[in-house]
C-alpha cells in the first residue's frame, strides 16, 4: 500500500514537471534536503545526515554519518569503536560509519516540511523560469490585456506573467479599460520577490522602430536602415532613414502603397504623425531634410564645432517649421544633434537691413567716410574699422568708386578713430 502511495508521489511530481516546468529531480533534491533538516532536529543539529529518494519508487533512505574514535567528544558526529563494532563488526578508528535511520517515524514530520519547502521552491523556480523566459525578450514587442489600474500605472496580463505599463511610458492621450488589448515594448525585465518585474513602454523610440520593422520588410531585412528616431509620443515623430540599396527608395518603402504601411503604424500610436527623413552625407542638406514637412530655403552653419546652425524658411512656412509649441524644430534638433534656430526670409531680410544700417552708421563716425562711401564699404564686406585701419590703399582702390586718395583718407580716418576710442577707454579706466 505504501509502495503505491510512493509511486503516486512520483506521478504527481512528473505532472508538476509537465505543468510547471519544474524538473522532478530538482523537487526530489528539495525533499531530500527537507528530510535531512527534519532528521537533524531529532538526532542533533550538528549531525551529518545523508538522505536519498528513489526516482522511480519514491522510497526514502537515510543514514547518519559518524567518525569512529576511541574517545567520543562530539556525540553528533562521532561514535566509539566499541559501539561501532556492534553495528559493523569490522569497524576501525578514523573510519566513517554510515548508520541507517528508520525514516518511518519521521515520515510525517518530513512530509510536512517537504510540502512547505516544495511549495516555496516551486514558486522560486517558477519565478526564475519566468525571468529566464522574459529577460531575452527585452526590446521585443508584446501584446497583453489590461488587467487593472494601480494608481495611474497599468497592470497588463501577458499570459504567463503580469507586467506594468507605467504612466510615464503611456501615450498621454490614450485611455484603457480592463480587458482592452494593448501592444507595447518590453523595456526592461528585473528579478523581484514576486516574480519577474516586466516594464513595458509605448513611448520609447525603440517601440516605433519595432513597429516599422514589423510592417516594412525592407527594414527588417536591413535593406532600409533606421539611423535615429525621436518622438513626442502620440503627437509627432521623426525617423531618419537610409537605403543600403540604390534601387530602393527608403521613404517609399516605409510609406507603402497609398500610405498603407505608415498608416497602420500611425493608427497603433493613436494617430502619431511620422516624418520620414532621408539621410544625407551633407550636413546642411540633412538639416534641411530634418525640418520636413516644412520647406527650407537655406541653411547656414554658424559653428561647426559647437554644432550650431541657422535655418531660413519661406515666410509661409515659418509656423510649420517651428511647429506647435516648438515641436518641429525641437524634434529636428534632437534628430540631428545640432542646436538649430529658424527664421523666415522676411525676418532675415529685416535683420540684414538693420545690421547693414547699423554698420553704415558706425562707419560714418570715421573721418573721411560719408553715407554713400559707408554703404559701399558695407556692401563690399569691409565694415570692420580695425581692418580698414590695417588695410592698404591698393586693396581699397579695387573697390568701384574708390581712388587712391580716397583709400588713404579711409585708412587715416580709421586709424584716427581707433586712437580716439583707445584714449576714451584709458580715461574711463583711470
Amino acid at each position: 500500500m505504501q509502495q503505491t502511495q510512493k509511486s503516486e508521489l512520483i506521478l504527481a511530481l512528473e505532472q508538476i514537471e509537465r505543468e510547471k516546468g519544474v524538473k522532478k529531480e530538482e523537487i526530489l533534491k528539495m525533499i531530500e534536503g527537507a528530510l535531512v533538516s527534519a532528521l537533524k532536529k531529532h538526532v542533533g543539529k550538528n549531525s551529518v545526515i545523508e538522505a536519498s529518494i528513489d526516482p522511480d519508487t519514491a522510497q526514502i533512505k537515510a543514514q547518519m554519518v559518524k567518525k569512529v574514535v576511541e574517545n567520543v567528544t562530539s556525540p553528533d558526529t562521532e561514535i566509539s569503536l566499541e559501539e561501532a563494532k556492534r553495528i559493523k563488526a569490522k569497524s576501525q578508528t578514523d573510519q566513517e560509519l554510515r548508520i541507517p535511520i528508520d525514516t518511518d517515524e519521521f515520515s510525517r514530520i518530513a512530509a510536512q516540511t517537504a510540502k512547505q519547502v516544495l511549495v516555496q521552491k516551486i514558486r522560486e523556480i517558477e519565478r526564475d523560469n519566468l525571468y529566464e523566459e522574459f529577460k531575452p525578450k527585452e526590446g521585443e514587442v508584446a501584446t497583453g490585456s489590461v488587467h487593472r489600474y494601480m494608481d495611474r500605472d497599468l497592470i497588463v496580463d501577458l499570459g504567463k506573467a503580469e507586467s506594468i505599463l507605467p504612466l510615464r511610458e503611456q501615450i498621454r492621450k490614450e485611455r484603457y479599460n480592463p480587458g482592452n488589448q494593448v501592444r507595447a515594448l518590453i523595456l526592461k525585465v528585473d528579478k523581484s520577490q514576486r516574480g519577474p518585474l516586466i516594464l513595458l513602454s509605448r513611448t520609447a523610440p525603440l517601440f516605433l522602430k519595432r513597429l516599422i520593422e514589423m510592417e516594412v520588410p525592407e527594414v527588417s531585412e536591413k535593406i532600409v536602415e533606421i539611423l535615429e528616431i525621436v518622438r513626442d509620443p502620440g503627437f509627432r515623430a521623426k525617423v531618419l532613414v537610409k537605403s543600403n540599396n540604390p534601387k530602393v527608395d527608403p521613404l517609399g518603402a516605409c510609406v507603402g502603397i497609398r500610405g498603407s504601411r505608415i498608416r497602420t503604424i500611425m493608427n497603433e500610436l493613436s494617430g502619431e504623425r511620422i516624418d520620414l527623413i532621408p539621410y544625407h552625407d551633407d550636413t546642411q542638406k540633412l538639416i534641411s531634410n530634418s525640418f520636413s514637412p516644412a520647406k527650407v530655403t537655406s541653411v547656414k552653419i554658424l559653428d561647426k564645432e559647437q554644432k550650431k546652425a541657422e535655418v531660413i524658411v519661406p515666410d509661409s512656412e515659418l509656423s510649420m517649421a517651428i511647429g506647435r509649441e516648438g515641436q518641429n524644430i525641437r524634434l529636428a534638433s534632437r534628430l540631428i544633434g545640432w542646436e538649430l534656430s529658424v527664421k523666415s526670409e522676411g525676418q532675415k531680410t529685416q535683420e540684414t537691413k538693420q545690421t547693414h544700417e547699423a554698420l553704415t552708421e558706425d562707419l560714418t563716425q570715421v573721418s573721411g567716410i560719408g553715407p554713400k562711401l559707408a554703404e559701399l564699404l558695407v556692401k563690399a564686406g569691409m565694415s570692420d574699422i580695425e581692418k580698414l585701419a590695417k588695410a592698404t590703399s591698393e586693396t581699397l582702390s579695387t573697390l568701384q568708386g574708390v581712388g587712391e586718395k580716397t583709400a588713404l583718407k579711409i585708412i587715416a580716418g580709421a586709424q584716427e578713430y581707433l586712437k580716439k576710442e583707445s584714449k576714451k577707454e584709458e580715461s574711463h579706466g583711470s
